[in-house]
């Protein structure tokens, strides 16, 4: 009885605890991508959507800019000065730099809703990162100013932002295609039952663009004009005709030089890597379970992600797949969306959090 009593006391003080935080603390939600970072202010929604860029005076290590101004920077810093991308492929490559990105955005978020403690971080990290990888995006999240630090998968954090049925005992195939990777995740019963990580993303895609322009034009461009091509004239099927004029570094002169450029052109240069990444969704679907894929085959499969606006990649999957493929609303979001629906009921969702200190690998 005595035993019993105890138990619910500190279930009491425990939801007391809570609510007490909740007043005086924020909820943020991060989707630390490569290319972008959201970040999610609970009752607030998406605040803050900037490039994942950190401008750096190597002679003094002050950090000059983040986010947009310091993307304008790039490709057009003096020696002293590195415009650098704190994170490749989806994991952390310069801690520090990470470190300093995160806490720039924690505070700005937290600006916008000012309360008297160190908030609560919920992160999404791609699958099939390392426990090492893991435990360095918690260490700089803390580090950054987080309270307490929460991780969840991405696919998982996107396939609740988009509402999919992540708990119900039917299988659910979410694309989510970022800058650095591709996550093509299986979710059934508020779990991954499979999942595969792919470097096939958009960075990828620009580089596509960069080397063909390269062999076929002769001229040199930068990663934000391979972008902007992408972005403007970039497609997997044909239709409509579109051009777009491109400058670059004439490689024969090495003046500049300025050349037209098609959609079937793009088309070409990005071929490879598009039926890479269909093969890899071919090869997961031929491993996933017959009544997952049964479910699949009924439901669909899901894009998100920024790749996922790449106009007829969802027709492309979908033929090669005979399974119906879907372009989530507003792809770009889902992943910071999903953090939001997590941090309004962590106890709701408490199961596909890779939450716990003791969990994570020693420093």
């Amino acid at each position: 009885m005595r035993q019993d009593l105890q138990v619910g006391l500190q279930v009491i003080c425990k939801i007391m605890f809570e609510k007490f935080y909740k007043l005086i603390s924020n909820d943020i939600g991060i989707d630390l991508g490569t290319s972008n970072t959201l970040v999610y202010l609970k009752g607030h929604g998406i605040v803050i959507n900037e490039p994942s860029v950190v401008a750096v005076n190597i002679k003094t290590n002050q950090i000059l800019a983040v986010g947009a101004k310091a993307k304008e920077m790039l490709g057009r810093t003096p020696g002293h000065i590195k415009a650098i991308r704190p994170l490749i492929e989806g994991v952390i490559s310069d801690f520090e730099v990470t470190e300093e990105m995160l806490s720039y955005l924690i505070n700005k978020a937290n600006k916008m809703s000012k309360k008297l403690i160190r908030p609560r971080v919920l992160v999404g990290v791609p699958t099939g990162t390392t426990n090492v990888e893991t435990r360095a995006v918690y260490d700089a999240t803390h580090s950054a100013g987080a309270r307490e630090v929460f991780l969840v998968e991405e696919p998982m954090a996107a396939a609740i932002g988009i509402r999919l049925p992540i708990k119900d005992p039917v299988g659910s195939m979410i694309i989510d295609i970022g800058g650095g990777t591709t996550d093509i995740a299986v979710i059934s019963l508020g779990g991954v039952v499979k999942s595969k990580n792919s470097k096939i993303a958009g960075d990828r895609l620009n580089n596509d663009i960069i080397t063909y322009m390269r062999d076929e034009f002769k001229i040199l461009i930068g990663e934000r004009t391979a972008e902007m091509v992408k972005i403007a004239i970039g497609s997997i099927t044909s239709g409509e005709y579109m051009e777009t004029e491109v400058h670059g570094r004439d490689l024969l002169t090495g003046l500049p030089r300025a050349v037209m450029v098609t959609d079937s052109d793009i088309r070409e240069a990005l071929s490879s890597s598009i039926k890479e990444l269909v093969e890899s969704v071919k090869d997961m679907l031929e491993t996933t379970p017959p009544e997952i894929l049964s479910d699949i085959m009924h439901r669909g499969i899901t894009l998100t992600g920024g790749g996922a606006l790449l106009p007829g990649l969802d027709q492309l999957l979908g033929r090669v797949l005979k399974i119906p493929v879907y372009v989530a609303e507003d792809p770009l979001s889902a992943v910071a969306r999903g953090t939001g629906v997590i941090l309004d009921d962590m106890e709701f969702y408490k199961e596909v959090l890779i939450g716990n200190q003791d969990e994570l690998p020693p420093r």
